[in-house]
């Protein structure tokens, strides 16, 4: 019998966490435990005061980010660890472009890029012009593809930001369970 290996697919991780120093980098170090690389990552507050949320994507098997989330969830200023697939999240990235201005002075065809891929232009100088692109990854690098004739003079890209499809916020329902168990524990 022919043991079937688990099929790789991207990940979005979601941590929801105190505000501590280091604890990216604990987070960070359980992934390189299992030789998975972090694609991108995002860090910002969340919805919930005083609780901070990082996105993560990784490409692996559901069996081993299973227990990627297991390990994440015994760091101790970890509240609680989400696994999506991208069916399961809304997502988006951010990428500023610097151009050199001679290129749209110069050329009708900038200004089409800008267009056809729905960017818009955050600043102009005489030296440069700042493109702003949000989208997937793939549109992202798409647009890159075509400014490059232009002379790209900087680049910057965000990790990605996601919001679940899931009509619930899940870190309320945790936190709504952890405030029962508390007033529980706080009566026996």
């Amino acid at each position: 019998m022919t043991k079937t290996t688990p099929q790789r697919q991207l990940f979005t991780v979601t941590v929801y966490s105190e505000n501590s120093v280091g604890l990216l980098n604990r987070v960070s170090n359980i992934f390189t435990r299992r030789c998975l690389n972090i694609e991108d990552v995002s860090a910002s507050v969340s919805s919930v005061p005083g609780i901070h949320k990082f996105t993560l994507t990784t490409w692996a098997d559901r069996p081993t980010m299973e227990k990627v989330v297991g390990q994440l969830e015994k760091i101790v200023e970890v509240l609680k660890v989400l696994l999506f697939t991208d069916d399961e999240v809304v997502y988006q990235e951010i990428a500023l472009f610097k151009v050199a201005t001679a290129g749209l002075i110069n050329s009708r065809g900038m200004e089409d890029v800008i267009r056809r891929h729905s960017a818009r232009i955050l600043e102009i100088t005489p030296e440069y012009i700042v493109i702003e692109k949000t989208g997937h990854g793939q549109e992202i690098e798409q647009l890159f593809e075509c400014l490059r004739k232009y002379e790209i003079r900087q680049f910057v890209r965000s990790g990605r930001v996601c919001v679940t499809k899931s009509p619930i916020e899940h870190i309320d329902i945790f936190l709504q369970h952890q405030k029962e168990r508390q007033l529980k524990a706080s009566q026996s």
